[in-house]
């Protein structure tokens, strides 16, 4: 992973949505541990509290816990929040087609939301 220190997104949302992207496309399976916050922080250049932000958000999405010394670790509560992503998504997609909306137009609304 590389920090883009000129980009838009601020390092921690870097951080955050690598480990994202990971955990949902499974390429780190649950159970899989996580660097620890000082050593990833090293790694990349980063202050430990930039770090920390990243992890905190992951856990409060539910996509890692943290076990003390044990670290952080990749939740099975990630596979259950995209089920209840898949099934939120089913439900608006029929209540686009409900409603006459195009695919295109029901996509534009998704994306303006994600961009928010």
């Amino acid at each position: 992973m590389k920090i883009d220190h000129q980009g838009d997104l601020p390092p921690y949302e870097q951080v955050r949505v690598h480990y994202a992207h990971a955990i949902s496309n499974r390429e780190l399976p649950v159970g899989a541990k996580l660097p620890t916050v000082r050593a990833l922080a090293k790694d990349l250049g980063l202050a430990v509290n930039t770090v920390a932000r990243a992890y905190r958000e992951l856990e409060e999405a539910g996509l890692v816990e943290t076990r003390g010394r044990a670290g952080t670790v990749v939740s099975a509560n990630g596979d259950s929040n995209r089920e209840r992503v898949r099934a939120a998504a089913a439900q608006y997609a029929a209540m686009s087609a409900e409603l006459g909306l195009s695919s295109a137009e029901a996509l534009d609304i998704v994306r303006a939301a994600l961009n928010r």
